[in-house]
């Protein structure tokens, strides 16, 4: 609810007019947004500081690991009221499963919490929000219940996950094809379906947007691409940036994610050989929380380290001479791309994750498809340190003029309808709207007679 108190009008001293405080929204994230740790994380995040800093934010949210002191107090600053809801894996997933036997999508039924809903609706009684902000198409079912109808409900999609789970089913075998494939379609038809009672949907980038547009064109959607935090992922975090005392190759990105364990797999045992063979002194870092057996077993392969979890991932990028990002199935902006750039780093990347960025192939990175390419493009670069200066050079100039968060967060306030003009319409009274109608009836009448 936007409040309003009193104050003089800066024109008339003499009649008193309204002073608008921040709008009040609810915001749902299907997983706590913090610390900004990993791809959703630190896209939840960022939306809800720039959020905080200009709304009054109450935060419902899902807890499917512990959630640290540091965490609460962090959202405690940021929003005037958190929920934090406990998720037990085994009751999630037993949901899940019943919810895709109902002819739902696997991931509504995985995002569902009987004691959130609770929460939503009694804060639905407390404040009457001036919108309804939600992370991904499987919380929208919260944002149905009748006490939140008329208002104004949006949801970040962040990607077309129909189109992931496309990918999904086409890269394996049944009967995870089939059911890969059954998700796709109900949430396709999901997706579809938001443009009916929402009043806008966001997704990650514009190649993102088109496709949505593709198959609901008459939605109301926009292309809100992730940033980066440019001074702390800098060159200079650590003192001058050094181009020539770096060595080997490092993936960073959370291990227990499909397109991550793909991708890394893939390079490990189908390009490294070759860049080994070449050069047989280089080492290949793998960085990121929670990596699974799969990706364990890299570490009996000569020259890879699978480092796992760290508490800052910087002293691995600044360290290696070439980032490497081998993602067959990817969606949207990749975070862990941005990231690199932002720190000079020498990037080689497959296409898919460079779809949603501006980025020009053998200027701010390299582009790679089939293994000789990548073996090649990585041994270029390993070669040649001046090179890897020039390209990462330019890598961070282009992050920095078009990827700072509050770049690309500047027009979500309008998106969500809450931008100074809009609430101040808004927050008119009855008498006020009357009072304006009728000046403006008379109007027409003057300019008639006359």
């Amino acid at each position: 609810m936007t409040a309003r108190t009193t104050g003089r009008c800066p024109s008339c001293n003499n009649r008193l007019v309204p002073v608008l405080s921040k709008p009040t929204i609810l915001y749902l994230t299907h997983r706590v947004p913090h610390p900004p740790n990993r791809g959703d994380r630190i896209r939840t995040y960022n939306f809800l500081r720039y959020l905080a800093q200009r709304t009054n934010v109450w935060l419902g949210c899902l807890a499917d690991e512990p959630v640290s002191d540091e965490t609460r107090r962090v959202l405690g600053d940021l929003c005037e009221k958190v929920a934090i809801v406990p998720v037990e894996k085994r009751f999630r997933w037993v949901r899940a499963g019943l919810s895709f036997a109902l002819g739902r999508t696997i991931s509504e039924g995985a995002f569902d919490s009987p004691r959130l809903k609770n929460t939503v609706r009694q804060w639905a009684t407390e404040a009457d929000f001036d919108a309804t902000l939600c992370s991904s198409s499987a919380l929208t079912p919260y944002l149905r219940l009748t006490e939140f109808m008329p208002t104004g409900h949006h949801v970040d999609l962040i990607d077309v996950d129909s189109e992931k789970w496309f990918e999904y089913s086409q890269s394996c075998s049944a009967p995870k094809s089939w059911i890969y494939g059954r998700e796709a379609r109900r949430m396709r038809r999901l997706e579809s379906s938001l443009s009916e009672w929402m009043r806008g949907v966001t997704v990650v980038s514009e190649p993102e947007a088109r496709l949505y547009r593709s198959f609901r064109p008459d939605g109301r959607i926009q292309a809100i691409p992730n940033g980066v935090d440019v001074d702390y992922f800098s060159p200079d975090w650590n003192g001058r940036p050094d181009f020539r005392n770096t060595k080997g190759c490092v993936f960073v990105g959370a291990l227990d994610y499909k397109p991550n364990i793909d991708g890394i797999c893939w390079f490990a045992r189908e390009i490294w050989p070759a860049i080994l063979k070449q050069r047989p002194d280089e080492t290949l870092k793998i960085v990121g929380r929670e990596p699974v057996s799969e990706v364990r077993e890299l570490n009996s392969l000569p020259g890879i380290e699978v480092v796992g979890t760290v508490p800052d991932v910087r002293p691995f990028l600044s360290e290696a001479s070439v980032a490497v990002v081998p993602l067959r199935i990817a969606r949207g902006v990749q975070n862990k791309v941005l990231e690199a750039l932002a720190m000079a780093k020498a990037v080689v990347a497959s296409p898919d994750p460079l779809v949603g960025l501006n980025v020009e192939d053998g200027t701010h990175l390299f582009k790679a498809r089939e293994p000789d390419e990548w073996a090649a493009r990585v041994l270029e670069l390993l070669d040649d340190p001046s090179m890897r200066a020039d390209m990462g050079l330019a890598a961070q100039a282009y992050v920095t003029a078009n990827h700072r968060w509050e770049q690309c967060l500047a027009s979500l306030n309008r998106f969500l309808g809450l931008d100074i003009k809009a609430s101040a319409e808004r927050d008119l009274s009855a008498g006020d709207r009357r009072t304006k109608r009728t000046q403006q009836s008379t109007s027409h009448e003057e300019r008639d007679d006359s």
